[in-house]
């Protein structure tokens, strides 16, 4: 059912980016804008891991530099089904992680600096299983590739702005374009695109949980380290953080609040808890 509530919302972002391009263009506008989609997603298959990691200044470490922290993803890994990814250390003293890679063949995890210093063992180990269950499931493209095509529609939406400003509806209103229509896609697309994304990634950001809590083998270790990871990341946010790969981290590394916290990719750390717990204690009032 959320594999289908997924195919479902990627499908509903790939028709509203080309009404954003049929709103801009007309027939071959929607045709640009089906062609931009193919190219940028042709780009995230390939390219969104080594893009994200070079990002982040991520370094990649071998058993022999990292045996611990190597070691425990190893035995994740086993216990997962999964290949062994390739492990990465973020230079951060924000406490945060993420997983990338377009399947599991070609995975990666990544663990700042601040998060090995902060977290017991077990709650590593809860960290990294959720992130093995993204991996799993190739929840990582499949939000990578989100962003992606809500970034092309805010970036058409922003085209679409400039063209009703200059006139540029009037000469297409035969086409079923025009200037409302391009005011209206300026407005309500990157609202609907944000939306959407949002579905997904917070869909998704559940099913890491609950799977990563199976692999760890304890659903309190992932829940005790959410603790710490939201209480030191509201305290000490990670630098050079941007919105488009917000997604992938397991908490928000973004300064949350008013509006933000309106929008955000991840769900209420408070429900996330709860959501754990229950799967030890059983749902409590």
């Amino acid at each position: 059912m959320n594999t289908l509530k997924t195919t479902f919302l990627l499908a509903l972002l790939t028709v509203l980016l080309v009404l954003a391009g049929g709103a801009i263009g007309g027939r071959g506008g929607m045709t640009f804008a089906l062609i931009m989609a193919g190219v940028m997603n042709f780009v995230s298959y390939w390219f969104s891991d080594k893009i994200v990691l070079a990002m982040y200044g991520a370094q990649e470490v071998t058993e022999a530099e990292q045996p611990e922290f190597y070691g425990l993803v190893r035995q994740l890994a086993g216990r997962a089904g999964l290949p062994m990814p390739r492990v990465y250390i973020i230079p951060s003293d924000t406490p945060n992680a993420f997983a990338t890679g377009r399947n599991p063949e070609h995975a990666a995890v990544a663990a700042t600096t601040g998060i090995l210093r902060i977290l017991s063992r077990e709650e590593l180990m809860g960290v990294m299983a959720h992130e093995l269950s993204h991996v799993k499931h190739r929840d990582i493209l499949i939000s990578s590739i989100a962003a992606t095509v809500a970034g092309a529609i805010t970036y058409l939406a922003h085209m679409a702005q400039w063209a009703a400003m200059f006139g540029g509806g009037r000469d297409r209103d035969e086409e079923g374009g025009g200037l409302l229509g391009l005011l209206v896609m300026a407005i309500v697309a990157p609202l609907a695109a944000l939306l959407i994304q949002m579905a997904i990634s917070r869909s998704r950001e559940y099913d890491a949980d609950k799977g990563g809590a199976e692999v760890s083998g304890n659903p309190l270790f992932l829940a005790g380290a959410l603790r710490k990871l939201e209480m030191a990341n509201r305290q000490l946010p990670m630098e050079g953080a941007t919105p488009s790969t917000a997604h992938m981290f397991i908490v928000n590394p973004l300064t949350g609040g008013g509006l933000m916290s309106l929008f955000s990719t991840h769900p209420p750390i408070e429900e996330r808890i709860k959501r754990l717990e229950s799967m030890v204690y059983g749902y409590r009032g």
